[in-house]
């Protein structure tokens, strides 16, 4: 039976960047349920980085994530756009960030966006968002983990967990393996994987979200930003030859598992997109659909179980677990190791995203 320090549940993005981060200092193994890790979630992100993305809350570990993102990232820009009569909205916007250090401007959204509809007067620009390489990403993670010593395991879908004195007995799909602490990173699967562990779950629940590759007539023009409505209601982001990545923005609660898109929700999309912008769709060329999972109040869930000793919660990411991962990998990594915090994340205080604030 193997016996390792940490054993991390979920090989997605949050799981595989906290175990790389671990490993230097201790014997870490990650177990991953399906056949290929980030299945479900990291490997169906819209992939961008946004600095105002999740909201204010967020925005620290999005920042603080900018250099190890680095060489990841890919200069995109994103255009908050809204109708006349969204004015408060805008101003919210600018409000919530106006000590965040992000740059913000106004800007009329006509002048970088070829074809929008007189309606969308309103505009605010972030200069700073960014494609991110999400795959080259994920796997950059799973490198450092293997150099470092730690171990992925896939096909390994946890089945029992077991508390024996002061260790883990963790039964898998794949064998029986003991750990002093388990890492809870299974994302839509978190709050199943606490109930094993006999830990109270936290109310993470898993949500759908629709994106479209589409090619549009006139196609998409060289340069854009992201385009993004104040109001929540749709994004889309150019991509290469010419497509266009839409998201009606949906967020249809669902059962952990395998999501795929819905014909009403890529109707929903086009039909948001037609009242933007004057652009014809020509074909609907790819559509899926990803998890995204968040606890009650929308922020993630990094820290240690109060009523399950060695059991560390890495959950509830949200949509925004890609380009946190590298701030919430170090945060978590000196919470677990009793570590000094990353100087990247030392003025990050813990508390607000720690498990102990659902009592």
């Amino acid at each position: 039976m193997t016996r390792v320090d940490i054993a991390v549940i979920g090989g997605g993005i949050a799981g595989t960047t906290l175990a790389a981060e671990l490993a230097p200092h201790a014997s870490v193994v990650v177990l991953e349920g399906e056949s290929a890790p980030g299945f479900h979630a990291t490997g169906r992100s819209a992939a961008f980085w946004s600095e105002t993305y999740g909201g204010p809350d967020v925005q620290p570990l999005t920042t603080a994530s900018a250099d190890a993102l680095a060489p990841f990232l890919d200069r995109l820009g994103a255009l908050h756009i809204g109708r006349a009569g969204e004015g408060a909205l805008i101003d919210g916007f600018l409000l919530d960030f106006a000590r965040s250090g992000v740059e913000l401007r106004a800007v009329d959204p006509a002048t970088l966006i070829p074809d929008l509809r007189p309606a969308w007067s309103l505009g605010v620009l972030e200069p700073s968002c960014a494609y991110i390489d999400v795959a080259g990403f994920h796997a950059d993670a799973i490198s450092r983990l293997k150099r470092s010593g730690g171990e992925l395991r896939v096909d390994a879908a946890v089945r029992q967990v077991e508390r024996l004195g002061t260790a883990w007995a963790i039964v898998t799909a794949a064998g029986t393996l003991r750990a002093d602490v388990i890492v809870d990173a299974a994302g839509a699967w978190a709050d199943p994987v606490a109930a094993l562990a006999g830990a109270r779950p936290l109310g993470i629940r898993a949500y759908r979200r629709t994106v479209v590759q589409l090619r549009t007539e006139p196609g998409v023009p060289a340069g854009i930003p992201m385009v993004e409505h104040i109001g929540g209601s749709f994004y889309f982001k150019p991509e290469a030859g010419g497509r266009l990545w839409l998201s009606p923005a949906d967020e249809t609660a669902a059962d952990p598992g395998d999501v795929a898109a819905e014909e009403i929700d890529v109707a929903v999309a086009i039909d948001r997109l037609k009242q933007a912008v004057d652009w014809r769709v020509a074909a609907v060329e790819r559509r899926w659909a990803g998890l995204r999972s968040f606890a009650p109040d929308r922020l993630p869930v990094y820290g240690f179980a109060q009523d399950a000793p060695g059991f560390f919660w890495c959950a509830g990411q949200g949509g925004f677990g890609i380009q946190t991962a590298p701030a919430a990998a170090r945060l978590a990594a000196a919470l677990l190791l009793g570590h000094p915090p990353h100087a990247t994340v030392a003025a990050i205080d813990p508390a607000r995203y720690a498990p102990a604030r659902f009592g």
